[in-house]
């Protein structure tokens, strides 16, 4: 079957970016190397959660950013299942193998500050994506991980009339990004007094230990709406193992929540995903590679802002994410304009400099 190629939303439009200059007196956004040079580069990731899938595109994003740059010879991966302790570690590994930048998915967002000191002494460009850290040498490309849950509690909020019992569905407890979508619920329930939580549960991002706590929160608590971190499709699967009638439902752009939302429109499902793309890894490749070369500058934060889709209002865009040859939990959105400069063949291919 030949799959359909799509990017999904054209993100030069959608999204917003926030520039943060960092507040050091004299500071001018320089951070790591000195820039100018030609390569070729070798560049380090640092990743803490293995057979997420949205980290796997996140990699491989940052894998194709890296190869059709054509000034990088090597991605160097440490990838497994860690803590900040174990991290620092990793990092410590990648500094001792002389890399020229580090991509990192940071474990904790003040804990690594040491460690990436180290290796902007050593000329050593770190960019931290999905989560902000606080190290001051560090850049910071991510999702807006604030407004990704606001917006999506509010949404839910305002299809329930803002009255109801709700299930609050988190992820990776202690992780950053957990951390910024747990102040954004705060944000959003604050305004919506008769919202009543009752359930909250963190899954880990983890698709078969959120489909098990789905389906304890729908035989077991009188709920009228589902917020997830993520985990969305497997709750809609548990809806129809229990034969319950289901009830609104906040997902993020994952292709089988998509597909779901598509296809049980008429059956009673009502849900919307809000926009967190993989695709930020790639964008954070195409920033180091800008600066190691200083073929431009960059500021020290820059912020994705995420857009809510429903299938009530935007059945038209969601059918022109929906990628059908891909697995459930593949993000749609590959590319991100005018950053990444790789095709979406490349992230599917997920090969980086020198991979046959």
């Amino acid at each position: 079957m030949r799959m359909r190629m799509r990017r999904g939303i054209r993100w030069a439009a959608a999204l917003s970016v926030i520039a943060l200059i960092a507040a050091a007196c004299g500071d001018d956004g320089d951070g790591g190397g000195d820039g100018g040079e030609e390569g070729p580069f070798t560049i380090g990731v640092s990743n803490t959660l293995v057979g997420n899938q949205w980290r796997e595109q996140m990699i491989c994003a940052i894998k194709a950013q890296a190869r059709v740059s054509g000034v990088v010879d090597e991605v160097v991966l440490a990838n497994r299942d860690t803590d900040a302790t174990g991290q620092i570690a990793d990092i410590e590994g990648l500094i001792s193998q002389g890399v020229d930048a580090i991509i990192v998915n940071p474990a904790d967002a003040t804990a690594l500050d040491d460690v990436i000191a180290t290796a902007s002494d050593q000329g050593i460009t770190v960019v931290a994506v999905d989560q902000a850290v606080s190290a001051e040498d560090a850049y910071n490309v991510t999702n807006d991980q604030v407004a990704y849950a606001r917006l999506g509690a509010e949404w839910l909020f305002e299809q329930l009339g803002g009255s109801g019992n709700v299930a609050y569905m988190r992820g990776f407890d202690g992780h950053p990004a957990d951390t910024a979508r747990d102040q954004g619920w705060d944000e959003a329930i604050a305004n919506y007094p008769d919202i009543n939580v009752v359930s909250e549960v963190h899954t880990g991002w983890d698709p078969s230990t959120g489909a098990q706590q789905a389906l304890e929160i729908i035989t077991t608590q009188d709920v009228d709406g589902i917020w997830t971190s993520g985990i969305d499709y497997p709750v809609v699967e548990q809806f129809q193992n229990a034969d319950e009638p289901f009830v609104p439902i906040v997902g993020a752009d994952n292709n089988g929540f998509i597909e779901q939302l598509i296809e049980l429109e008429d059956g009673g499902l009502v849900g919307a995903i809000v926009t967190n793309p993989p695709p930020v890894g790639g964008v954070a490749t195409a920033i180091a590679i800008d600066l190691l070369t200083g073929a431009e500058d960059h500021p020290r934060d820059t912020l994705l802002t995420p857009e809510v889709y429903d299938n009530v209002d935007d059945l038209d865009a969601l059918e022109e994410l929906f990628l059908p040859d891909l697995p459930q939990g593949f993000v749609s959105t590959m590319e991100i304009e005018p950053w990444t400069t790789y095709t979406a063949q490349d992230v599917l291919d997920c090969k980086g400099p020198g991979e046959e």
